[in-house]
């Protein structure tokens, strides 16, 4: 492993100031399709620079767990219309026909054009997901509830009924910021994206009503926003992996359908059995970044708590803060 890389993962460590433990590893065989989960303490996150669907295939193929089963659910937000930095199909379409997924969604709490099935279709439609995958508004039909153990807030998380159709789940994430989570990746996805309209609600209102957002502290929020991404950690087990782009790095979340432009440059894509050291792995490097534009994302993250929801993941057991990078642009020798 190069100098270069090592630095980069101690200044990580130094500016985050958080208890970051990285261990120098070697890039495991990707023949080998053994899962690398790391240590009991640390999980390990794979990285590229490179943002290209080739890439895409290559961290999936890194991360060593197949997406196996008849049906394949590939989480990823369709993007509300007027905005534009969704992920793109072209960029995910050869990962999600190499493993046969169907795009699975559910519909939105707060209105806009995505709050019925019809429109979130459409949605789906002119973005160009359509061209590339079948896709399941998995509440268009009804919603079930899955137990959450050790919640403060929650005690079931109601998401949409098909997702019990699903086999194992590709979690796709486009990382960014959010105008109330502080930023969005891997958690928020499986949280509040596979809730049903109803799920999204009680969420937010932190365990309070269906019908209404409630008035929750931002720490409650953040919390059972967490909680009922637990739910489907435990629902899922060892069928669901974790792919986060970090690209488009706009303060807005893709809900928006006027997102602020983006003020720092992209970074690359990460993944990882681990959702929570996934995460973390993506505020360290907005944290790492160089770039004077950064300040954006950063207050937002900060000013919304945002890092609370990870320190409160890892205290349920979702996983750890602590994490090895694995650089997989840098050859051993």
């Amino acid at each position: 492993m190069n100098n270069k890389f090592y630095f980069t993962v101690l200044l990580i460590a130094s500016i985050t100031l958080i208890g970051f433990a990285c261990s120098s590893t070697s890039q495991k065989n990707h023949d080998d399709e053994t899962p690398n989960l790391g240590t009991s303490d640390s999980s390990i996150v794979y990285f590229t620079k490179e943002i290209t669907p080739e890439a895409m295939v290559a961290i999936y193929d890194a991360l060593g767990r197949q997406a196996n089963g008849n049906n394949v659910a590939i989480k990823v937000s369709t993007g509300e219309p007027g905005g534009n930095n969704y992920l793109k199909p072209t960029l995910i379409a050869p990962l999600v026909t190499m493993v046969n997924g169907t795009i699975i969604e559910c519909n939105t709490a707060y209105g806009g054009n995505r709050a019925n099935t019809e429109r979130h279709l459409q949605a789906a439609r002119d973005h160009g997901f359509m061209e590339i995958a079948n896709v399941d508004i998995m509440d268009a039909e009804g919603e079930v509830e899955l137990p959450i153990t050790a919640g403060k807030h929650l005690n079931r998380d109601i998401v949409g009924k098909n997702f019990l159709n699903y086999d194992f789940t590709v979690v796709l994430s486009h990382f960014k910021g959010h105008a109330m989570a502080g930023f969005g990746g891997a958690i928020k996805n499986i949280s509040i994206g596979i809730a049903s309209a109803n799920g999204k609600r009680y969420i937010h209102s932190a365990g309070a009503s269906t019908t209404t957002w409630g008035n929750p502290t931002q720490e409650e929020w953040l919390e059972a926003m967490v909680e009922a991404a637990k739910a489907i950690i435990d629902h899922s087990g060892d069928n669901i992996l974790y792919i986060n782009v970090m690209n488009n790095l706009s303060v807005d979340c893709d809900c928006d359908s006027n997102p602020a432009d983006p003020q720092m440059s992209d970074i690359g894509i990460l993944a990882s059995l681990d959702p929570v050291a996934l995460d973390k792995a993506c505020v360290d490097l907005v944290y790492a970044s160089k770039e004077h534009g950064k300040k954006h994302l950063v207050e937002r993250m900060e000013s919304r708590k945002g890092e609370h929801a990870l320190t409160y993941a890892a205290s349920l057991g979702m996983g750890n803060l602590n994490y090895t990078l694995i650089d997989l642009d840098v050859k051993d020798n």
